[in-house]
């Protein structure tokens, strides 16, 4: 007890008075607003529609059109790091992610493991009378606390959030997930579709729309019986990290949307993004391998895999590849998004959009407001 009693203690019960206070829960303030990060991975900044990019995505147009579009923010470019600095409104390298946790040196800087005394958003709401969720790709976790075995406590679980449904690494199979519900692994609720001819049903299964269900499911849980406490989740989908899965009629959307190769899609990306005021009309590309010919301080050129061909160089077969890639990828955020909708949707039906704000975060994303249901953006 962190608080003295201030209830009186005599002889006989009847006589005293017992101090609850130090032990009610916390309280909100009335109409405290619900709070939703929604954090995209491995998304450049023109690849979303909303951001002049050619892959669709409604749910996220839905927010910008009716709020704010911020382009800037600070980034490690890797995943760990910015959610690190994410969760925590700190730099990655004071909270011993200067790297991605399963490459931790065991120096002060890159440890992968947050220090306690830093706290998580979750943390710092849930201490105010919030019920915290996560949902999806954690990867603030050392490598060698994601068994069974090992200590749960820089789990989801262990810094904040109430409840959990995801996976601990950076990257897991959309349709064969690696599991976890709060501190315990699981199986999947079911599998995907076994004749993809049939098509993709409403009883098949992807990672994206089993969160979106969990989702739904834990703000419901809590709602039906304390409809007044505001909630923080925390959401973030495998999309649009590799692997790229999505749904076949998902990817056959973008059949040749993507035919003219990469170099005259970018120039059509940054002619979108003047047109609506993201960058300024003086904007030039960058070059699309700016350290060709230079040398590594070892003598060594650029690896052969770092280097992007033009696209006049490619045989028709990596050209059918090329565009093979860009239409799964693409197809991987728009079928995302469409789920997400769901969630933005069951929030509207049940009366919490006016009073949630909604964060939906890729590197470097967009960050929109709703007339009440406000959004900023940030990045990964």
């Amino acid at each position: 007890m962190t608080k003295p009693f201030k209830g009186t203690i005599n002889l006989d019960v009847r006589d005293s008075t017992p101090d609850w206070a130090p032990y009610e829960q916390p309280q909100a303030p009335d109409g405290a607003p619900n709070v939703m990060f929604i954090v995209w991975d491995d998304t450049g900044f023109g690849a979303w529609e909303p951001f002049g990019g050619p892959i669709e995505m409604p749910t996220l147009q839905r927010l910008c059109d009716g709020g704010l579009r911020y382009t800037q923010f600070h980034t490690t470019a890797i995943c760990s790091p910015t959610r690190a600095s994410l969760l925590t409104g700190r730099n990655h390298t004071t909270v011993g992610m200067a790297c991605i946790a399963e490459a931790t040196t065991g120096f002060p800087g890159s440890n992968g493991h947050i220090p306690f005394e830093t706290a998580t958003i979750a943390e710092v709401l849930g201490e105010r009378g919030y019920n915290t969720y996560m949902l999806g790709k954690w990867h603030c976790v050392a490598e060698d606390e994601t068994n069974m075995a090992s200590s749960k406590r820089n789990w989801p679980t262990g810094r904040g959030f109430e409840r959990y449904y995801g996976f601990l690494g950076g990257e897991t199979n959309q349709w064969y997930p690696d599991l976890v519900q709060d501190q315990q692994f699981v199986d999947q609720p079911h599998d995907p579709p076994e004749d993809w001819a049939a098509g993709f049903g409403d009883d098949d299964y992807h990672l994206s729309r089993d969160l979106v269900d969990r989702a739904i499911a834990m703000i419901a849980d809590a709602k039906q019986v304390a409809p007044e406490r505001p909630f923080f989740m925390y959401f973030c989908p495998g999309a649009n990290h590799a692997p790229h899965h999505a749904p076949k009629e998902w990817i056959d959307k973008y059949k040749g949307r993507f035919d003219e190769g990469y170099e005259k899609i970018r120039e059509t990306i940054l002619e979108r993004q003047k047109a609506i005021g993201l960058v300024p009309e003086s904007t030039e590309l960058s070059p699309i391998n700016p350290l060709l010919g230079q040398k590594s301080v070892d003598g060594l050129d650029v690896p052969p895999f770092d280097v992007v061909r033009p696209w006049d160089t490619l045989d028709e077969d990596e050209k059918a590849l090329m565009r093979r890639q860009a239409e799964v990828y693409a197809a991987f955020s728009s079928y995302t998004d469409h789920e997400i909708g769901r969630l933005i949707d069951y929030l509207e039906e049940t009366g919490q959009l006016d009073n949630t704000i909604i964060l939906p975060n890729n590197p470097p994303g967009p960050v929109n407001e709703t007339p009440s249901a406000r959004a900023w953006a940030t990045n990964r």
